[in-house]
C-alpha cells in the first residue's frame, strides 16, 4: 500500500512536468514574421547573463552581477564581459567566396523554416531553421541556457543536419568587445553640456527601432580589458582573466565538445585583439546529425575564482555531459516555478505574469548582497540601484521568493558605512542613501545632471528601512534583523529625526527643499510621498527596537506625531505636496497620490479619503486622455482596489499588459511604448504587485499576512492561485474564488 502511493505521488509529480513543459503560458516564440521587430530577450541566473539573437549562434552582449567600470570621469556601469554564446559555421569555400552563419543577412535567401522559442519553464532558448549557402543546405538547430544550478555555468550546443558531403569549418569564440565610444564624462557634466556632447558626437537621445533604447547614447556598457588569454586545441579549451575598467578582476573558460567519435581535420587558435577562438575543419557526411557543445564558465571577484578554476569547472561540465547539465537546469526552474501565480481564465494575462516573473528570477541573486538594477543586469539607467529596488521589485518577490528578495535588502545593509558617510558630510545624524548607487560598493553615482535628485529625491530611505522591516515580518528571522536590517531601520529614523525642521509656528515638523516623487517639482515643502513614508520609518525604527531589545530614541516618536502631511478638508483628500505650491505642471504621472496606496507604505485613512484620493489623481489623466508610464500605472490598479472600485483596478491592470510596453517576441517589458528602455523589471514588478497585494487586499502587518482588502478579481478571470506562498516560515497556497452571486472569497491551504 505503501508503495503504490508513492508510486501514485510519483506519477502526479511526472504528470506535472509534463504539463507544465508543454504550458503555452511558458513558451515565448519567434517566427520568421517576427524578426524585423525582434526586441532581444535575456537569459540568465542573477549572476551571469547574456541577450538572445536571432541566429542562436552570435557572440552576444553578456554582463555579471555588479561587474562594474568606473572609468575616470564618467559614473559607474556595467561591464559587458566577454560575449560566450558564438558558434558560428561555414559551408567551406566556395566559387563566391566563404561565407560564414553569423555575418550572412537575416533573410528568406539564407534562413528557411525559421523558429525560435524561449522556454521560461526550463531556462532554455531554443533555435531551428534551415541555413541556405548556395547550393548547399544545413539543418541547425541551437540551444543556449545560462545554468540557475551551477550558477557559474552556462552552455550553447548546435546540433547540425548537412545535405551534402564535404569538409565544413565551426568557430568556438569569446568575442572581446572593443572599448565603448565615445564615452561622457557624466560624473562632470550638466544638463546642457551633456546634451550638447551627444549632439557634437552626431547621436540623438530619440529611440531607434525595434530595440534601442531613448538613451542608448548615455546608457553603453563598460569596459573589460583582457589581459591574458590563451587555449589549447588538444583539449579543446579556452580561457581568459581580465578586469572592469577600474574595476574588479573577472575570469572565464570555454570547453568545447565534439560528435562522439568525431576526429577534426584541423584545430586552430585564433587570439587577436577582439577573439579568442577554436576553429575547427571537420568531415560531414549528407544526412548525419553532428552535435557541438560548447561549455562555458565565468567568475568575478568575490564570486568564484580565476581563469584555471573556471577551466576546471567548464571541463568537469563537459565530462557530465550536456544532458545532465540541462536536467539539473530544468530541476533548478521547476523548483524556481513551485512558487507562481496562476490565473484562471485569462492566458494573455497568464503568460505576460510567467514573463514578468522569469525576467526578475534571471536578474536577481538567491541570498547574497548584491541588488537589482531598474533594468537588471543591462546598461539601462547605466545598472544602477534605485528605490525600485526596494519599493518596487522587492515586494513582488518576498512572498513567492524571500530568499532573492533577502539579497536587495541586505545590500542596503552591506553598504550602510557610505550612507552613514553621506550623511556626515551633509551635516545629518543616521544614514543618507544615494538616489543612484553603484550595485557592488553602495557609492552615489548619480550623473551630475542629475545631482539634485541625489541631493533632494529622498524619500529613498524610507523606501529602504521599510523594506528591511518588510522582509522581517515575512520571514520573522530576528538573527537577520539584528545583523542586518537593525542597524539600517536605526540610521534611517536617525536621518529622518534630523532631516526634518520643527516649525513653531505650526508647532508641528516639516521637511522642506525634497523632489517629490513626481519629479517635475524639484524643490517642494513637505511632499506628501515623502513625509508619509518617512512617518512610517519612524514608527517602524520604534517597533525594530523592541524586536532587538533596544530603547528606541524618543525623539523619533516626537517626529513621527508631529510630521505634516498636507491635506485638504474642504475636498477630504491628500494633498500631493504643500499648499504654497502650485499643483499645474502637466506631469508625467498627473499626482503622484496613488503612491500612497503602494503596500509597502498603504497609508492608513478613510475609505472616503481614499476614494477622493484616487477620483483627483484620475482627472488629469482622463482628461488629457493619456496613459501613464508603465511605472505609474501599477499603483493606479492599486489604488483603484483598495478605493473598492474593481472595475477600475481591472482596467488598469488591463492597460498594463496592452499598452505596448511588452515588445515582441519575448514579452521584454519596457519604461514606456516609446522609449524602449527595456528589461525594466520595476514596471515587472509593480504589474505583480497588483495581483499580490492589489487584487487579494493583502498586506504584510506585524499580525501578519493580514486581509487589509476586499478581494477581487478582473471580470474575466474565473480564479487566481498564488502558489506556494512564504510567511513567518509557513508556506500556503492562496485561492480567490468568484462565487455564484459574484462575490469574491479568499482561502488559505497551508502546505
Amino acid at each position: 500500500m505503501k508503495r503504490s502511493r508513492y508510486m501514485l505521488l510519483s506519477l502526479a509529480w511526472l504528470a506535472g512536468r509534463v504539463c507544465a513543459a508543454t504550458d503555452p503560458s511558458f513558451q515565448l516564440t519567434a517566427t520568421w514574421k517576427d524578426l524585423d521587430a525582434y526586441f532581444p530577450g535575456q537569459l540568465g541566473n542573477g549572476y551571469i547573463s547574456t541577450l538572445t539573437a536571432p541566429r542562436g549562434t552570435e557572440g552576444n552582449l553578456a554582463y555579471m552581477v555588479a561587474f562594474m567600470d568606473y572609468a575616470k570621469g564618467d559614473v559607474s556601469r556595467p561591464a559587458a564581459i566577454p560575449g560566450w554564446t558564438g558558434i558560428d559555421y561555414s559551408t567551406g569555400p566556395s566559387h563566391a567566396g566563404q561565407f560564414w552563419l553569423n555575418q550572412v543577412d537575416l533573410n528568406a535567401a539564407h534562413f528557411q523554416d525559421y523558429h525560435q522559442t524561449l522556454d521560461m519553464h526550463d531556462g532554455v532558448l531554443t533555435t531551428s531553421y534551415r541555413y541556405i549557402d548556395g547550393r548547399k543546405s544545413t539543418a541547425i538547430k541551437v540551444a543556449t541556457l545560462v545554468s540557475q544550478a551551477s550558477p557559474h555555468l552556462a552552455a550553447t550546443q548546435l546540433s547540425m543536419t548537412p545535405d551534402f558531403d564535404g569538409e565544413v569549418e565551426l568557430s568556438f569564440a569569446f568575442d572581446l568587445w572593443a572599448p565603448h565610444q565615445p564615452r561622457f564624462a557624466l560624473a562632470q557634466l550638466d544638463g546642457a553640456q551633456m546634451q550638447e556632447a551627444v549632439a557634437a558626437n552626431n547621436l540623438k537621445l530619440q529611440p531607434i527601432p525595434p530595440a534601442t533604447p531613448d538613451r542608448a547614447p548615455l546608457w553603453y556598457h563598460g569596459d573589460t580589458h583582457v589581459l591574458e588569454s590563451d587555449g589549447d586545441t588538444r583539449s579543446l579549451t579556452l580561457w581568459l582573466n581580465g578586469h572592469a575598467e577600474q574595476g574588479a578582476r573577472m575570469a572565464a573558460a570555454a570547453a568545447v565538445s565534439l560528435p562522439q567519435g568525431m576526429h577534426a581535420e584541423s584545430v586552430r587558435l585564433q587570439r587577436d585583439a577582439y577573439r579568442l577562438a577554436l576553429d575547427i575543419r571537420i568531415d560531414v557526411r549528407k544526412g548525419h546529425t553532428y552535435t557541438f557543445t560548447k561549455y562555458v564558465a565565468i567568475s568575478r571577484d568575490h564570486w568564484g575564482g580565476d581563469a584555471q578554476q573556471d577551466l576546471a569547472l567548464a571541463t568537469a561540465a563537459r565530462a557530465g555531459g550536456y544532458d545532465s547539465l540541462l536536467a539539473n537546469q530544468q530541476a533548478a526552474w521547476h523548483a524556481l516555478w513551485q512558487s507562481d501565480i496562476v490565473i484562471e481564465g485569462d492566458p494573455k494575462a497568464q503568460q505576460i505574469v510567467h514573463s514578468d516573473l522569469y525576467y526578475l528570477l534571471s536578474n536577481v541573486t538567491p541570498d547574497t548582497a548584491w541588488p537589482i538594477g531598474a533594468c537588471g543586469m543591462t546598461p539601462g539607467y547605466t545598472g544602477h540601484i534605485f528605490w525600485d529596488s526596494d519599493s518596487w521589485v522587492f515586494p513582488a518577490l518576498l512572498l513567492l521568493h524571500p530568499e532573492r528578495a533577502k539579497s536587495l535588502v541586505t545590500f542596503r545593509a552591506a553598504t550602510l558605512a557610505q550612507a552613514e558617510q553621506r550623511a556626515r558630510a551633509r551635516g545629518l545624524r543616521g544614514a543618507m542613501y544615494p538616489w543612484e548607487a553603484d550595485p557592488d560598493n553602495g557609492s552615489s553615482q548619480t550623473p551630475h545632471f542629475a545631482q539634485l535628485l541625489d541631493e533632494h529625491e529622498i524619500h529613498v530611505n524610507a523606501d529602504i528601512a521599510i523594506a528591511q522591516w518588510q522582509y522581517y515580518l515575512a520571514t520573522r528571522d530576528r538573527d537577520w534583523l539584528v545583523q542586518h536590517g537593525w542597524p539600517v531601520i536605526r540610521a534611517v529614523a536617525d536621518f529622518w529625526a534630523s532631516r526634518a525642521t520643527y516649525v513653531a509656528a505650526t508647532q508641528r515638523y516639516e521637511i522642506e527643499h525634497v523632489t517629490s516623487v513626481d519629479e517635475d517639482y524639484s524643490d517642494v515643502p513637505n511632499d506628501t510621498f515623502t513625509n508619509a513614508l518617512a512617518r512610517k520609518a519612524l514608527e517602524i525604527a520604534a517597533q525594530a527596537a523592541a524586536v532587538v531589545g533596544e530603547p528606541p530614541d524618543p525623539h523619533w516618536e516626537t517626529v513621527a506625531k508631529g510630521l505634516y502631511l498636507p491635506f485638504s478638508a474642504q475636498q477630504a483628500r491628500y494633498l500631493d505636496f504643500d499648499p504654497s505650491v502650485a499643483h499645474d505642471i502637466d506631469s508625467w504621472s498627473g499626482s503622484s497620490l496613488p503612491m500612497l496606496s503602494l503596500p509597502s507604505l498603504d497609508l492608513p485613512m478613510p475609505p472616503d479619503v481614499r476614494r477622493h484620493d484616487y477620483a483627483y489623481a484620475m482627472e488629469p489623466i482622463e482628461h488629457l486622455h493619456r496613459d501613464p508610464n508603465s511605472m505609474g500605472i501599477a499603483p493606479l490598479s492599486i489604488a483603484a482596489s483598495t478605493a473598492g472600485d474593481s472595475t477600475a483596478a481591472d482596467a488598469w491592470f488591463e492597460r498594463n499588459i496592452t499598452a505596448h510596453v511588452l515588445k515582441p517576441p519575448f514579452n521584454v517589458r519596457t519604461e514606456t511604448a516609446s522609449n524602449n528602455t527595456g528589461y525594466f523589471l520595476t514596471a515587472s514588478g509593480g504589474l505583480l504587485q497588483n495581483i499580490l497585494y492589489g487584487f487579494t487586499g493583502l498586506r504584510i502587518a506585524q499580525q501578519g499576512l493580514v486581509q487589509a482588502y476586499r478581494p477581487m478579481l478582473p471580470a474575466h478571470w474565473t480564479g487566481l492561485t498564488l502558489k506556494h506562498i512564504a510567511f513567518g516560515g509557513e508556506h500556503y497556497d492562496i485561492e480567490l474564488k468568484r462565487g455564484a452571486n459574484g462575490d469574491v472569497t479568499l482561502t488559505r491551504t497551508a502546505l
